[in-house]
């Protein structure tokens, strides 16, 4: 690699801020004392000392950074203590809101993905999306209230839900809310947030929530199975997010229809009759009816099993997924993963592991705050086009 030579003073400061600034906010801590000095910036960076300076008083400036007071202790026994800086993580806030079927789920964190305060919301399957979308509403404004975080500290807001979603946050096909295809969802949040807004697809964000923080933080290649009546999947590749070339990719729950199999009403019927209401409560009286004995209701248990497998399976076969990670409500039902784990086994020629999420019903929600963290990064980072540190509400 060629040595940088001359060029834009610009573009150099701007490199220099954003590596200052990288080293920051790895090296935070909630142990007093222990905020980086100037000295350890210069070592971890590789810049000059001036450099270093310059670029901190500017973070300053910025609202970024901050200087850390010494304690008393330290200026005791070392004299003039080190110049201590952090990065201020409360400079700004982030919201994650996941939208389903039964509820809406909104976490808000810190600059540095800490979550403050959650705060959710039941909402009827039957609401419209109007309905849905103010519930939304009604739930950010109580969280930011009770939180005393003002609306204009919000920088970036991650969303996600069921169905297809395009580019542009708008739900090319979600069928499982009413109203939810061709909604705009992005730029319907957009113009009641005045900050960037990330949507996303339920699964999608699961994935990435577990392996931020949950199930499959060690691993890259990962399939998050969110197990339900009509399953979803999300799945990392290299540790990305592979989205699909339209964001369809994972929708496992629509592979019956190529065989014109029988409906979810169908394969969990103990009747001979569709299930109806085919809800979470019917389905779970369903597994408890088998695990008493119930013959019919343990013939339906494993039709709702075999289904999922096919589905889980037919990710498994094209991805080689390391790490397979159950969530979802259906992943709670007694002896769902054993013989999802054996049957795997059975299909896969090379069985990945198969584990439980560790996030449980915060996933979701989890991983659009996730996504919103991201494009805070993005952006607090950027080398090429970054003019400024306006990255805050409202920024671009």
């Amino acid at each position: 690699m060629g040595r940088l030579t001359g060029g834009d003073p610009s573009l150099l400061r701007r490199i220099n801020s954003a590596v200052v600034l990288r080293a920051l906010r790895a090296a935070a801590s909630p142990v007093p004392g222990t905020a980086p000095t100037l000295t350890h910036l210069v070592r971890v960076t590789g810049l000059s000392r001036p450099t270093v300076e310059g670029v901190v008083e500017g973070l300053v400036e910025s609202g970024l950074v901050a200087e850390v007071p010494a304690e008393e202790g330290e200026a005791r026994r070392q004299g003039r203590p080190a110049r201590r800086f952090r990065f201020r993580t409360e400079a700004g806030h982030l919201l994650g809101i996941e939208i389903g079927a039964h509820r809406v789920a909104v976490l808000l964190a810190d600059l540095g993905g800490q979550v403050v305060g959650a705060e959710s919301a039941a909402v009827t399957e039957t609401a419209s999306a109007d309905e849905r979308l103010a519930c939304v509403r009604r739930t950010v404004e109580s969280l930011l209230e009770r939180t005393g975080v003002p609306s204009a500290s919000l920088w970036a807001v991650g969303v996600a839900g069921p169905g297809i979603v395009e580019a542009d946050g708008t739900v090319r096909l979600g069928t499982a809310l009413p109203g939810w295809t061709g909604l705009p969802l992005g730029e319907r949040l957009r113009a009641r947030f005045h900050c960037p807004v990330l949507v996303e697809n339920d699964a999608n964000a699961a994935a990435v929530a577990e392996h931020w923080k949950g199930a499959a933080t060690g691993s890259q290649d990962v399939v998050f199975v969110l197990a339900g009546l009509s399953p979803g999947a999300g799945s990392l590749i290299g540790g990305r997010l592979h989205r699909g070339f339209g964001g369809a990719a994972g929708e496992i729950g629509a592979l019956h229809l190529l065989g014109r199999e029988a409906t979810p009403e169908e394969v969990l019927s103990t009747t001979g009759e569709p299930l109806h209401p085919l809800d979470e409560g019917q389905v779970a009286r369903v597994f408890a009816l088998a695990r008493s004995g119930d013959e019919r209701a343990g013939a339906a248990v494993e039709r709702f099993m075999r289904r999922l497998v096919h589905d889980v399976a037919a990710l498994v076969l094209a991805l080689d997924p390391e790490l397979v990670v159950v969530g979802g409500w259906a992943a709670g039902l007694d002896g769902l993963l054993p013989p999802l784990r054996a049957e795997l086994a059975r299909y896969c020629l090379r069985p990945p592991r198969v584990v439980q999420s560790l996030l449980g019903e915060a996933a979701v929600a989890t991983g659009a705050l996730r996504l919103a963290l991201d494009q805070v990064e993005e952006k607090l980072f950027a080398v090429e086009g970054r003019q400024d540190l306006s990255v805050g509400p409202g920024a671009p």
